[in-house]
């Protein structure tokens, strides 16, 4: 077990914690280590606990009871009772889903509160505690108090492993259940349950969630010969195999047992895919050594970035942070390469990997832009597989689940995630299938954009979320516009351009809002700037304070819609002073508020960033810092919002390197506060970018000189492209605001 390790572990940790507190850089086998899987797992964070390898298909670990929307990814900080083990979970989202096909260890006699002979099922659920579960990257393990069974996972890409120890005494019944029927968010349509020999069990669960249509299929191999008893509807059936809809199965061992591992494959496709997975990702019963393939795959990961720093719960903070931004998307194919299609067809030689768990409403502006300096090789990928959507589909996937689309939230955020990558010079995807995606889809009846056709707005009392819709779209149609334009589409790139400002439609000079505009031309009445009615009114999860900032394709543009550059710089002071937030429905999503700012939702994330437009890159400087040391923490409640696939961390990470990009379609990175005095990026042909920030210190949070390359760097922003031709970035860091990026040729663009 790997109890027996946990010595040795512990002076891997004291000597790391020795290491990186003295300000050296941290251990190139160590980054691991420097990861908590627990943050973000209490509060709102969401975040999912459990075993997956980075992309990973298979997400095992623990479930609760679903008590609301805190437990959307199946399992909560506060909670201590756990229902079983299930191989797909979502990452700090805002809806519940996935918890597909659940595992449950047990002990008990047959007429106990387990359970009775007729339905062994019953009963399964156990107490916990925090003091006996462990979590890494690549291993999870709690003790089952009620039971007094031991539970251990880890996982390959397609490949869950449980290893489950119980007690020595004989005199109790040894089992396991297995669930197609529970999940967490989501109804069984229709399952299958089969024994095709003493160790082999398979199915599948057909079921409608948050995503419809899920198709998930399963193989499991034990260790042992098992007997399979199933169960439907809560009673016993004959034979081997069948389908239902309320289908578990149970397991009776040899009283002798202590230990049973399984391997359980997944697959999109079928069974016997899964079968395949198994044996080409896991053809052995090492669990110790799938344990450290999985902590390598991360450790590869994670030491793309080697930061160095002083404070140590910083570094386990970003590194948190890289964890939470590398579970997904997930891989969504077989290790032969077949996928199934958004169509639902299958498609066996697709040329690309396959993912899901799209958030792009939420990750287009930070985690995507983050992917392209951390994941090259990885977004023709993402690409294709947002192309394949729109080949099978007629539109590109706005929030695309287990091979479905939730069409959750407003925009197409995807549309932005392809232009960057075109006009970030990215290869590996076809740029004019690209082209074609991105204007078909915007030029759909998609969520209200009809109206940009006949009034050139969303009319407020013909949709809700007007204003939101809107500016998101907006985005939308420059990044179409931009694509157009470096491929030559000149028609193209003036219409869509022309769409890209129809934003101004939505601005209220008199009060300096965006504001609902309805049909007739005349503003959407009462207005409370204060106000938000969730999902319910002209915005998506925020205030109209906070939508006044949402144009970040155009901030130039944005400015002058205020008499002068004084009064949108004071307009944005203010954002960060004002308080309150009314309404008897407002949204859960608003947190992590500072003043009206609210970091714990993802509109706002480049807010703090737009000091930089109007020459006053230390304001930026001021609430970046502020941003990263109170809206972070080394604890289960470090989490200000949902973690949303990865999105918040990936602002941290970002940021605490010292830039962000506000344009999320081939824009600069404008700096801010860099956190850690040394940074290294391993970068694409054995380029390295080297950070540095000299004088940093908790005091010392503003850029008083740049020097890129040796070089004296005046601008308050740096390009993309310099940014991956590696070379050395140095910052020098104060305790009082400077002039630099004030002048207006420094000023980004």
């Amino acid at each position: 077990m790997l109890k027996k390790q946990k010595f040795q572990w512990l002076l891997c940790a004291v000597f790391t914690v020795f290491i990186s507190s003295s300000g050296q850089m941290v251990d190139a086998q160590k980054y691991v280590k420097l990861v908590d899987p627990y943050i973000g797992t209490g509060g709102h964070g969401h975040s999912f606990l459990g075993v997956t390898v980075p992309f990973g298909a298979v997400q095992i670990g623990p479930n609760n009871f679903n008590k609301g929307w805190d437990w959307t990814s199946g399992y909560h900080y506060s909670d201590n009772v756990v229902t079983g083990f299930s191989h797909q979970h979502l990452n700090g989202t805002g809806c519940a889903d996935g918890g597909a096909l659940q595992f449950m260890p047990y002990t008990g006699t047959l007429k106990s509160e387990r359970g009775t002979q007729e339905n062994p099922t019953l009963g399964y659920s156990s107490h916990y505690s925090h003091q006996h579960e462990e979590a890494t990257p690549g291993y999870y393990q709690v003790f089952l108090e009620d039971t007094k069974v031991n539970v251990e996972l880890t996982a390959t890409n397609r490949v869950a492993f449980h290893r489950y120890t119980y007690p020595k005494s004989k005199d109790q019944d040894k089992r396991l259940m297995i669930s197609l029927a529970d999940a967490n968010g989501s109804a069984t349509k229709a399952a299958y349950l089969e024994q095709t020999d003493d160790y082999t069990i398979r199915g599948y669960r057909f079921a409608d969630g948050w995503a419809k249509n899920q198709q998930f299929y399963f193989t499991a191999r034990f260790s042992q010969p098992v007997k399979l008893l199933i169960f439907a509807d809560n009673k016993l059936v004959e034979g081997k195999s069948f389908k239902g809809v309320d289908v578990k199965g149970n397991f009776l061992l040899d009283p002798k047992t202590q230990e049973l591992k399984v391997k359980v494959g997944i697959s999109p496709v079928s069974m016997d895919n899964a079968e395949r997975n198994i044996a080409v990702e896991m053809g052995h019963w090492n669990f110790e050594k799938v344990v450290k393939q999985a902590d390598a795959a991360w450790e590869k990961e994670l030491s793309k970035i080697k930061v160095k720093g002083k404070n140590l719960d910083e570094q386990k903070i970003f590194y948190t942070a890289m964890y939470h931004a590398f579970m997904q998307p997930n891989t969504f194919n077989d290790a032969d390469g077949s996928i199934r299609g958004a169509d639902k067809k299958v498609y066996t030689h697709p040329g690309f990997v396959n993912y899901t768990q799209l958030s792009l409403w939420d990750t287009y502006r930070a985690a995507h832009p983050f992917y392209t300096i951390s994941q090259p090789e990885r977004v023709p990928d993402f690409i294709n597989t947002m192309l394949a959507i729109y080949q099978q589909t007629g539109m590109l996937p706005v929030w695309h689940l287990y091979g479905s689309d939730t069409y959750e939230m407003i925009g197409i955020a995807s549309v932005m995630v392809i232009a960057d990558a075109i006009l970030k010079d990215f290869k590996g995807f076809d740029y004019n299938l690209a082209f074609d995606a991105m204007k078909k889809s915007m030029l759909s009846d998609y969520k209200d954009l009809k109206f940009l056709r006949t009034h050139e707005y969303i009319p407020s009392d013909r949709a809700k979320e007007s204003v939101a819709k809107g500016l998101e779209y907006a985005i939308a149609d420059d990044a179409v516009a931009r694509v157009a334009r470096k491929l030559g589409k000149t028609q193209d790139a003036d219409f869509f351009g022309k769409r890209a400002g129809y934003y101004k439609h939505y601005w209220d000079p008199e009060t300096e809002f965006f504001r609902g505009k309805r049909t007739d031309g005349t503003w959407n009445t009462p207005f409370n700037p204060y106000n938000s009615n969730h999902r319910n009114d002209d915005y998506c999860e925020g205030t109209a304070w906070q939508y006044i900032w949402l144009v970040p394709h155009d901030i130039p543009g944005l400015i002058r819609l205020f008499p002068d550059e004084k009064a949108f710089s004071s307009k944005l002071d203010s954002l960060f002073v004002v308080k309150g937030l009314e309404g008897e429905d407002n949204s859960p999503d608003i947190s992590g508020l500072i003043g009206q700012y609210a970091h714990g939702n993802e509109p706002g994330h480049h807010t703090v960033y737009l000091y930089n437009y109007v020459g006053q890159q230390w304001k930026t400087a001021e609430k970046v810092r502020y941003v990263l040391k109170n809206m972070y923490h080394n604890n289960p409640d470090g989490l200000q919002g949902n973690e949303d696939c990865g999105q918040m961390s990936s602002w941290y990470i970002l940021s605490a390197l010292g830039f962000y990009q506000v344009d999320p379609s081939g824009g600069n990175f404008l700096f801010g506060s860099p956190l850690f005095d040394e940074a290294k990026i391993q970068l694409p042909d054995h380029k390295v970018l080297k950070i540095k920030t000299i004088s940093n210190s908790d005091k010392n949070i503003y850029i008083q000189k740049v020097h890129f390359n040796g070089t004296d760097y005046t601008k308050s922003y740096i390009s993309y492209a310099d940014l991956m031709a590696g070379g050395e970035l140095v910052f020098e860091m104060g305790s009082q605001p400077s002039a630099f990026g004030n002048r207006e040729a420094d000023r980004p663009f």
